[in-house]
């Protein structure tokens, strides 16, 4: 056994689940192939660490030749981009998909708040995973802001949101969630952490604590049931990678 083997990494929550197997069966085999390289990175990037795994790692258990992955990824660096859009998938499409009959923005910015927090508590190694992708991967830190300033903007045009700037305010959302995030994988957060943090976050956001309160008391919208990804799950990202931050 590798010291990646397959149960290294748990299972997603159903909710986020993959498309099922035959989703793929008559795909090509070019395609099930690279589907097959990301969810090898997903396992070892989260035992190893992003800065760390190393392409030849990945292809020890996606049980392919050296070559294959480079074949598919050019570098580490278009492997990493492509794991980003996978994960941005995986949770930030099924949220915006689950808040489509939310009207308010500081309710969806609550929601999408909440659910990071509850992939935190449920899948805290997949959690650690998407933190350290982001930290790595402007395409995936890139696409979680876009969600989050969609919800920012909605709430400042229905007055619910007063912000000094939107930079700054995206900072503070941002950042609160990804701490408390980190304080719920270590184990550390507190009884009705999320709650508290993301009526902190609303607050901060101009909203009243009680306005704030009530607003996250509401229940969560169900998230959306996986459907098929495109015959290419690659989509534009951001170009420019920064440095590994820490």
């Amino acid at each position: 056994m590798t010291l990646w083997s397959h149960g290294s990494l748990p299972a997603l929550p159903p909710e986020l689940a993959p498309e099922p197997a035959d989703a793929y069966a008559r795909a090509p085999k070019r395609e099930r192939t690279r589907r097959q390289l990301i969810e090898a990175a997903a396992r070892v990037f989260s035992h190893r660490g992003v800065a760390v795994a190393t392409l030849a790692e990945v292809a020890q258990v996606g049980q392919v030749a050296n070559a294959t992955v480079y074949n598919h990824f050019a570098s580490k660096d278009a492997l990493i981009d492509e794991m980003a859009v996978w994960l941005a998938d995986r949770l930030c499409r099924r949220i915006a998909e689950s808040c489509v009959h939310v009207a308010e923005g500081s309710e969806r910015m609550a929601v999408g708040n909440r659910r990071y927090l509850w992939l935190a508590d449920v899948a805290p190694a997949w959690a650690a995973l998407l933190l350290d992708v982001a930290a790595t991967s402007p395409a995936l830190l890139g696409t979680v802001r876009d969600y989050m300033l969609a919800d920012l903007r909605l709430g400042i045009r229905q007055k619910a949101f007063k912000v000094t700037t939107e930079a700054a305010a995206a900072d503070l959302v941002g950042g609160t969630i990804s701490q408390a995030m980190r304080m719920r994988i270590a184990g550390l957060a507190p009884k009705n952490h999320a709650t508290a943090v993301t009526t902190m976050v609303l607050v901060g956001l101009g909203m009243s604590r009680d306005a704030a309160a009530e607003v996250v008391a509401r229940p969560l919208p169900p998230l959306a049931v996986a459907a098929p990804m495109p015959r290419s799950v690659s989509r534009p990202v951001r170009r420019g990678r920064s440095a590994v931050q820490r």
